[in-house]
């Protein structure tokens, strides 16, 4: 059984995710309900969760607040929101989950799946990815954290040559060669580079601007990159690679 405490604000989105669990997720157990940051923070402590769902707008202390009070993060860890645009870019951006509300249960029963399979990982390597993000949403970090088939993966931005799409999956090559399967789509992959320099040119394929050595014409073209791969370019994305690589042209 996975042991887990919902913290959340409103008492009815706490009642109904207690719900859907006991319903849908029989392996979690719901060991405590908390309306309150403060009040959760010392029953965190002193039940040792193995999960926590998290409600990021509670008055008095948010759940960011409640996170950096929090001294071991021996958990895995699912936020639950409202949408917030800002608040969930920083969540992608550190490869941690979260549901919106109202609450899907087929979405619901997506994130325990993953936390059933995920290898400890580390979480406060996460939350200071989460907080860098969130007290410099303008600036641009280095690394971003992959979440894997095995854990989790830090990356660094300019190493990932091209991104293809795999299913659910993406399969990243990164300078050295190496390839590394990441359990998210390639739409979700191409909003948390959207900052960098990252263009979608194909339905599949998600490319690194700074790697590309030729672009070759055709109906559609194709691009020569750094690692010596080719790829295809989309006939409907092909103006928007060439304003990209020639910012002057008319």
């Amino acid at each position: 059984m996975i042991k887990a405490i919902i913290v959340d604000d409103e008492p009815y989105c706490c009642e109904a995710l207690s719900i859907l669990l006991d319903r849908y997720c029989p392996q979690v157990e719901v060991a405590g309900v908390y309306h309150s940051g403060a009040q959760a923070l010392e029953q965190i402590r002193e039940q040792n969760p193995q999960l926590l769902f998290l409600d990021i707008e509670m008055p008095r202390m948010n759940g960011f607040e409640l996170l950096e009070k929090i001294k071991s993060l021996n958990f895995e860890l699912i936020f639950t929101t409202s949408y917030d645009q800002y608040a969930i870019k920083a969540i992608r951006f550190s490869a941690l989950d979260y549901l919106l509300k109202p609450i899907d249960r087929e979405e619901l029963q997506l994130s325990i799946q993953k936390v059933e399979r995920r290898l400890q990982a580390p979480l406060p390597q996460q939350i200071d990815l989460l907080f860098q993000r969130l007290q410099n949403p303008s600036s641009l970090f280095t690394k971003i954290a992959i979440p894997t088939m095995e854990g989790l993966q830090m990356v660094a931005v300019d190493h990932i040559v091209h991104c293809v799409s795999d299913s659910n999956y993406t399969i990243l090559t990164l300078k050295d060669h190496q390839k590394v399967v990441v359990s998210r789509t390639l739409k979700e992959i191409e909003e948390l580079l959207e900052d960098y320099h990252f263009l979608r040119v194909h339905h599949s394929n998600l490319v690194n601007l700074n790697e590309v050595c030729k672009y070759i014409k055709g109906e559609g073209g194709y691009l020569v990159m750094s690692d010596g791969s080719s790829i295809n370019v989309s006939r409907s994305r092909k103006e928007g690679l060439l304003k990209k690589l020639q910012p002057n042209r008319t």
